[in-house]
């Protein structure tokens, strides 16, 4: 028995290093979404950056309908039970889409939360687009998932495009809270991020205009 003992101890070092090696880094929640002093972009610093990518673009969903709510909704695929992108608000999203690729900004991955708000705003602006519901569920109110999609570095070259909502952001980014399209341009850095510049809708269209 104390051979086995001795033969199942190394076997159990390499699983607990394995898992170890595995293990997610903790994520801090930030204290201020506002662009970060010494780090901010804006102008052609910031479009020259979203051109060599390696960042994170999370954007609340564009204007939405208040009359509608998603108390009765049966889930994120009853479309009808839910508040929806107003008319304003599909426009803002095809806009924004346009000046995208009008300003050749690489998109890699596009992730929305599942609601069909987030999703509808994700089609409209990148076409395609992956469902997450980490963007979206509190998961014990520390939204682990989604501090991952913001921390997670990005290859340059290319961007992670997120639709999500507002309360999420700010529980992990802090305020000021996003308003309605307003987009965070994010440097990733594995245990945390930079918020490098904030954009509204009515940004994307200046940005690339000659002064």
């Amino acid at each position: 028995m104390f051979t086995h003992r001795l033969f199942a101890l190394p076997a159990l070092l390499l699983i607990c290093a394995a898992l170890t090696a595995h293990a997610q880094p903790t994520i801090a929640n930030a204290a201020s979404s506002a662009p970060a002093a010494g780090a901010a972009l804006q102008g052609p610093a910031l479009l020259s950056a979203l051109r060599s990518g390696g960042y994170v673009v999370y954007f609340r969903h564009t204007a939405t309908d208040f009359s509608r709510g998603d108390s009765a909704m049966s889930s994120y695929t009853d479309c009808d039970n839910q508040r929806l992108l107003s008319p304003q608000g599909q426009r803002d999203a095809t806009a924004i889409g346009q000046r995208i690729r009008a300003l050749q900004l690489p998109v890699g991955e596009a992730l929305a939360s599942p609601y069909c708000r987030t999703m509808d705003h994700a089609r409209l602006m990148l076409t395609t687009v992956t469902p997450r519901n980490e963007i979206r569920e509190a998961q014990g109110n520390d939204y682990a998932g989604l501090k991952q999609l913001l921390a997670t570095p990005v290859p340059v070259g290319t961007n992670r495009w997120i639709v999500g909502h507002g309360t999420p952001f700010r529980a992990v980014a802090g305020a000021p809270h996003l308003s309605e399209g307003e987009a965070a341009v994010i440097r990733p850095g594995t245990t945390g991020w930079t918020v490098l510049a904030r954009l509204m809708v009515a940004d994307w269209a200046a940005l690339g205009s000659t002064p």
